[in-house]
């Protein structure tokens, strides 16, 4: 039943459109949609392959998939050479720091002038946010941050190692209001090895502010980490969360992002994601292509990060 309630909400709020969204992270094409090349929309980490925080589920492999840029001046270089191959948006990341953040004060001058010269879509993953970096970010004119919001302390213990609480993760999306920054928090449904413990917590602290969208992603054990080993969340209780999620915040746009479980059960997973009301799917499987088609969806395809699905729905609704 419930399901069923927040599915009926995104219709009646967004009509039936899925966007899709493949950004040049990974290798990917379905029947539907091939994207047009690898650098439309490009990663960047401004630490390298450095991160001093080594979560327990990432271990900064993450970090290996994107272009290293570990000084401003370099960060310049690489946009000059990214437009050249006709790109349209980067992601700014990086390894984070003892203190959850990723350190990002030294490239403010250069965002701006990028974002100035070349007006690039910019999305930038900070971690937990400061108001000297709030401050910063609004005046670059960023597109969206990103960051994971977790609604559990002993997972910000356990597994990022941090000596914070739930109330500094929601101290970050406060100084984003205030400094009206577009935010697209992240939920993790797994973090916790595997266990649900504080999502609907971190949906609960979302729903308090101002998100411009919101994104779920799952678990992905990777090898050489101590969660290789974990059994990832059961798409049945990501979809739970996605359904939470819908109930919670009718008028957001909710995707189920590109972290998540590969195979059946990311076949599974999106199938229910789109059970559950999602706004969008980053990589969505084939059978979920097909299954949201059979349905009477209306794929929507863009090769951009799938935090920027706002302004999509808002240039859509203008058209």
């Amino acid at each position: 039943m419930e399901r069923r309630k927040a599915l009926d909400i995104k219709i009646k709020n967004f009509g039936k459109n899925i966007w899709c969204y493949s950004p040049s992270i990974l290798t990917y094409s379905i029947d539907q949609h091939r994207p047009a090349d690898n650098f439309r929309f490009c990663p960047i980490s401004v630490t390298g392959r450095r991160c001093q925080l080594q979560c327990d589920h990432c271990r900064a492999q993450i970090l290996e998939s994107m272009f290293p840029a570990e000084t401003p001046e370099r960060l310049e270089t690489l946009i000059k050479d990214f437009v050249r191959r006709k790109t349209e948006g980067i992601l700014i990341s990086g390894g984070s720091d003892l203190d959850g953040a990723v350190p990002l004060l030294e490239f403010i001058p250069a965002l701006k002038k990028i974002k100035e010269q070349y007006n690039l879509f910019l999305v930038v993953h900070t971690g937990l946010i400061t108001q000297d970096l709030a401050s910063g970010l609004t005046e670059v004119g960023v597109d969206a941050v990103m960051l994971d919001i977790i609604g559990d302390d002993e997972t910000i213990k356990k597994v990022y190692h941090l000596q914070k609480t739930v109330k500094d993760f929601e101290r970050s999306l406060e100084l984003l209001d205030r400094y009206n920054i577009p935010s697209v928090p992240h939920v993790v449904v797994g973090l916790n090895y595997g266990k649900i413990s504080g999502e609907l917590n971190a949906v609960d602290m979302i729903s308090k502010h101002r998100p411009e969208a919101l994104v779920i992603v799952a678990l992905m054990p990777l090898e050489n980490t101590p969660m290789q080993d974990t059994v990832p969340p059961k798409p049945s209780s990501i979809a739970n969360v996605i359904t939470y999620s819908r109930i919670k915040l009718p008028k957001t746009p909710i995707i189920l992002g590109c972290a998540r479980p590969r195979g059946a059960h990311r076949i599974s997973t999106d199938i229910l994601a789109i059970k559950s009301g999602v706004n969008g799917i980053a990589f969505i499987s084939q059978e979920g292509a097909d299954y949201a088609e059979k349905k009477g969806f209306k794929l929507k395809f863009s090769d951009h990060c799938c935090s920027l699905i706002f302004k999509d729905i808002k240039s859509q609704e203008k058209t």
